[in-house]
């Protein structure tokens, strides 16, 4: 997935796409470059971000997706209205951060629909969910949540085989807690779901290699997308697409032990 942030504040593209049609165009080259579909986000959930408004987060959107008909697309959003009208523009999949907790009637325009569905861990929210965080052990309760939290969209009509799972690494986690998650992701691939991991360019990773910079490099980014392939990861949201693709293809090659597709 290409992350296309249609935001002023989003940690590390914040502002490249406030255009609707500079958006557009990074999307179309992210899925040129190999991206099943391009993410739009018009609401920022960086550590301290403040929500903005349904009405602004359309505003940022609705133009991007009248854009992108008939483009492989997604919608990063936690409101029922804005994954309505997205879905009515071509998106097929719904990346929930809030995992169904946000806006109660977001189940129902997903089961109403054919289109699937990202269900996300996130300790607190994008205002206090970096607060010093704790867990007793965070592998297990990201995996209790995310299993609450299938069993919830699909007693309201969601089918279990259009879910995935995210562990949100980065929502609520300290960097030792993000990495654990990676480290022990078999746990979560256990539940038989397909996993996402949306490690790309996050702080966790700048503080492994010394960084000075708030967010990590494409080349760290890649370094744990392999590392979460390895752990049973299937689906990875991304800023530097082909980079991803390329170096994935070759540790799917790896694994199968032929160039063969």
């Amino acid at each position: 997935m290409g992350i296309v942030n249609v935001t002023p504040d989003s940690f590390s593209d914040g502002g490249l796409y406030v255009s609707a049609d500079k958006a557009a165009a990074a999307a179309r080259r992210m899925l040129a470059d190999g991206a099943l579909l391009a993410d739009i986000g018009g609401e920022s959930t960086r550590p301290g971000a403040e929500p903005v408004s349904e009405t602004e987060e359309l505003r940022r959107i609705v133009p991007v997706l009248e854009r992108l008909k008939g483009c492989r697309v997604s919608i990063d959003t936690s409101r029922a209205e804005v994954a309505r009208r997205a879905i009515a523009l071509g998106a097929t999949l719904v990346n929930d951060v809030s995992a169904l907790r946000r806006d109660p009637e977001l189940a129902g325009v997903v089961a109403d629909s054919d289109v699937e569905l990202c269900l996300m861990h996130m300790q607190g929210d994008p205002r206090t969910m970096q607060v010093a965080p704790r867990y007793e052990d965070v592998v297990a309760e990201v995996v209790a949540f995310l299993e609450e939290r299938l069993e919830a969209a699909v007693e309201v009509g969601i089918d279990e085989e259009r879910i995935c799972l995210d562990p949100g690494i980065g929502f609520g986690k300290t960097p030792n807690q993000n990495l654990e998650l990676v480290r022990r992701l078999d746990a979560l691939v256990a539940l038989g779901r397909p996993v996402l991991v949306g490690l790309s360019r996050k702080s966790s990773l700048a503080r492994v290699i010394a960084d000075p910079e708030r967010f990590a490099s494409d080349a760290a980014s890649v370094g744990a997308a392999v590392a979460a392939f390895d752990r049973g990861a299937t689906l990875f949201r991304v800023h530097d697409v082909g980079a991803h693709v390329e170096a994935l293809a070759i540790a799917a090659a790896v694994e199968r032990g032929t160039v063969e597709r």
